[in-house]
């Protein structure tokens, strides 16, 4: 197995594109913690599901506007586990809006969310984090092209990992500590369903015109996270099907 004894930690894993990394991470042999916001029911099945697999897995509670609980849940997580080896930045929500109409609330907690929350949980992590680490943040391909109106706040939160990742992957390059963001395309989650009112739209944007499994973001993260991908840093993985060509 790609990760066996290494400890994983996966911000909003409780459904979606989070759920499916966490699981994933578990298969290749890692210990597992997920943190959620209101989708405890789920988060747990995730938990459940990971210690069927012989790992340590445990749901931890924390809202990603909110800086003390993160703290709380990634001192949580480095003490059950005994140190994280891999921090996954997943949470993330979609505020839709041109901007003379986006609320200045929803701006805000897109920037919490998004990337405020990142920002922490990865601070917080580096007192667990051996050197050899792995940082991996979830954009999206509409961080480097806006596919249609509406997208100021989401775009720019988004944008904004990209240049977390390539900070961080200069400033902790000496300890053999990756970052490095991955930036999906329209993938079928619960945020962003494939039989949608505009999923054709999304589908005909893209070169290979489909939508994307959770499971092939989940594969490229156990790739970044494993020895395989330890030359990559300070970088943007772009996986789209093609929409951004």
């Amino acid at each position: 197995m790609e990760l066996e004894g290494k400890r994983a930690l996966v911000t909003g894993g409780g459904k979606g594109m989070g759920a499916a990394i966490a699981k994933r991470l578990a298969q290749e042999g890692a210990d597992v913690v997920v943190t959620y916001s209101v989708s405890k029911g789920p988060a747990e099945e995730v938990a459940e599901s990971i210690r069927a697999l012989g790992r340590k897995a445990q749901a931890i509670s924390a809202d990603s506007r909110d800086a003390d609980q993160i703290r709380s849940a990634v001192q949580a997580a480095g003490d059950l586990m005994g140190g994280i080896d891999i921090v996954v930045n997943n949470a993330g929500i979609f505020r839709w809006g041109m901007i003379e109409d986006l609320s200045i609330e929803d701006f805000d907690d897109s920037i919490s969310v998004n990337f405020r929350s990142a920002y922490v949980t990865t601070k917080e992590a580096m007192q667990y984090i051996p050197d050899g680490g792995r940082i991996i943040f979830i954009g999206s391909n509409l961080a480097s092209r806006a596919h249609f109106p509406g997208l100021a706040a989401y775009t720019s939160t988004k944008l904004a990992l990209s240049g977390l990742a390539h900070a961080l992957g200069r400033e902790l390059g000496p300890r053999g500590i990756t970052a490095n963001a991955i930036h999906p395309g329209s993938t079928n989650t619960d945020m962003n369903p494939a039989d949608a009112d505009d999923a054709d739209m999304k589908v005909a944007a893209a070169a290979r015109q489909a939508f994307m499994d959770t499971s092939e973001i989940a594969d490229l993260v156990v790739f970044l996270a494993s020895q395989k991908g330890r030359s990559i840093t300070g970088a943007d993985l772009v996986i789209d099907n093609g929409a951004n060509a």
